[in-house]
């Protein structure tokens, strides 16, 4: 089971709304101190939770609490002591002793951070100096937020990238105070953030602040696609609650949930056993591609975690023969191998579809022949002791490979296999 999270944000995100949602669905803020403490700053402020109203709704407030230095003149704010750049930040990251996830992604915020910053000033990422963000609080909203994903265990793909979704941002609008005077409203690093992944965005109507620099840095750079929720069992949600009062509840909701294998179980027929998941369905036509591309895309498709691919052969407009690539994959590889698809081939156009599929439970067994080992695909109904086999399968590449190999024909090796399955269990 995959445990996947979406960032539901009506009211936008910051770096204190992430934190508090991710407290809020039990993350402890015990675990994140002595994480952060790591960081060589616990000197300088004070990390606390509290259960607050919004609009009437309770949500989870995160304050990291600023402790001032008492040896300056307040007037003259000690500057050197709050402007970071980003090798110290991603020195003290490296030393913090972190989980290696949350070491990996807290270092990828911050660059991302600072490349958006850096874009916006027109100096480059190392020359950013985190003043406007308040360094301190950005580093542990960002490293917290980091922590706290790693610590609920959502689950991560091949590339170590969190499966973390995130509705499109409301602008906001207006002008905020900032260290170089009044800016409008999404301020540019915000902005700079949305250009570099595309992101979706609309307009609520609330003229505020809504979404921080550093709210958007966590999601532009955990975050695998924006957009609607994508497929869940939602398990559990999370609710962290923004600074100031709006005109709908300021609440940054978490949703936490599991990719939907349903396990149906439907008391009134008699197939109780076979599991429901859900499965993406992508599928085009396609008419004008040289066909030797078609084998390279099945293995491109496969590769991207495809379930199964296939084609047929169909009539198109002016009586073209065409064909009809269609691929099944799990609802979080969809992306991936709808992008396989357009890079691969012509097509200007693909639909999705998301269906419901029963699967049997399966394991894959070895059997010894006289010739070698073969992997055996066991598919079965039910549970012990009503286990019904529904379907023994020799894998095609094992008997293939018996087969040149001691030049015995395939059918041959797959028949030996099958007999010995059955006689070891009868």
């Amino acid at each position: 089971m995959n445990k996947i999270a979406y960032l539901q944000c009506p009211t936008g995100i910051s770096g204190d709304m992430c934190l508090g949602a991710l407290v809020s669905l039990g993350v402890p803020v015990e675990y994140l101190i002595e994480k952060l403490n790591g960081l060589g700053i616990e000197q300088e402020y004070q990390l606390r939770a509290e259960l607050v109203q919004r609009n009437g709704q309770q949500a989870t407030k995160v304050h990291v609490d600023l402790v001032h230095d008492h040896h300056h003149d307040h007037d003259h704010e000690d500057n050197h002591h709050h402007t970071r750049h980003l090798p110290e930040i991603e020195q003290m990251i490296l030393k913090a002793g972190l989980p290696s996830q949350a070491e990996a992604w807290s270092l990828a915020v911050f660059r991302q951070l600072a490349v958006a910053e850096g874009a916006v000033h027109g100096i480059s990422p190392e020359k950013v100096h985190f003043h406007e963000v308040g360094a301190i609080d950005a580093i542990v909203d960002i490293v917290g937020s980091c922590l706290g994903l790693d610590w609920l265990g959502i689950e991560s793909n091949d590339e170590g990238w969190p499966l973390l979704y995130c509705s499109a941002f409301p602008t906001g609008g207006g002008t905020v105070r900032a260290a170089h005077g009044q800016m409008a409203v999404p301020v540019p690093a915000v902005l700079k953030l949305w250009e570099m992944r595309g992101c979706p965005v609309y307009s609520n109507g609330i003229d505020r602040e809504l979404v921080t620099p550093t709210g958007a840095a966590i999601a532009t750079t955990l975050v695998r696609d924006f957009g609607s929720p994508p497929v869940i069992a939602i398990k559990q949600v999370g609710l962290g609650a923004g600074t100031i009062n709006l005109p709908i509840p300021n609440i940054l909701r978490l949703w936490l949930g599991e990719s939907a294998s349903l396990q149906a179980n439907f008391s009134d027929s008699e197939d109780t056993s076979s599991n429901l998941e859900t499965i993406s369905v992508l599928e085009t036509q396609i008419d004008d591609l040289n066909p030797q591309a078609i084998g390279y895309v099945f293995e491109a498709l496969f590769a991207a975690g495809a379930v199964d691919v296939f084609t047929q052969a169909i009539g198109m407009k002016k009586s073209r023969p065409g064909i009809l690539l269609t691929v099944i994959c799990h609802p979080e590889n969809l992306l991936s191998c709808e992008a396989v698809i357009f890079r691969e081939t012509t097509t200007l156009g693909i639909r999705r579809t998301t269906q419901q599929r029963a699967i049997l439970q399966r394991e894959i067994q070895q059997v010894e022949i006289e010739y070698g080992k073969v992997r055996v695909k066991v598919a079965w109904k039910g549970q012990s002791p009503e286990k019904v086999i529904a379907n023994v399968q020799p894998e095609y590449e094992d008997c293939a490979e018996l087969a040149r190999k001691h030049n015995i024909p395939w059918r041959e090796i797959q028949r030996l296999v099958l007999q010995r399955w059955y006689l070891e269990n009868r």
